[in-house]
C-alpha cells in the first residue's frame, strides 16, 4: 500500500451523484465501499464511466445496471 495514503481519509463529493462521503482509501476495511464485491468486469465498467472514488450507493447502482445490461 502506498505509504502516503495509510490512514487517509478525504471528504469528497461522488462523481456520479454529487452527494458527499468519506473515502477511506487508506483504510480500505473501513470504507464505505467495502460493502460491495465488484467482479473484475463491472469494476472495469465502473473505471470506464467514472473516475475517482463513488460511493456506496451509485456502485451498487452501477453493479446492478451492468448485470442488466450484459446479464451477468
Amino acid at each position: 500500500m502506498n505509504p502516503a495514503l495509510v490512514n487517509k481519509h478525504q471528504n469528497v463529493d461522488c462523481p456520479r451523484c454529487q452527494r458527499p462521503f468519506t473515502c477511506r482509501a487508506g483504510t480500505i476495511s473501513v470504507c464505505q465501499c467495502s460493502t460491495l464485491v465488484l467482479t473484475d468486469a463491472q469494476h472495469r465498467y465502473i473505471n470506464f464511466l467514472y473516475q475517482g472514488c463513488l460511493c456506496a450507493n451509485c456502485l451498487f447502482d452501477l453493479q446492478s445496471e451492468y448485470t442488466q445490461k450484459t446479464g451477468s
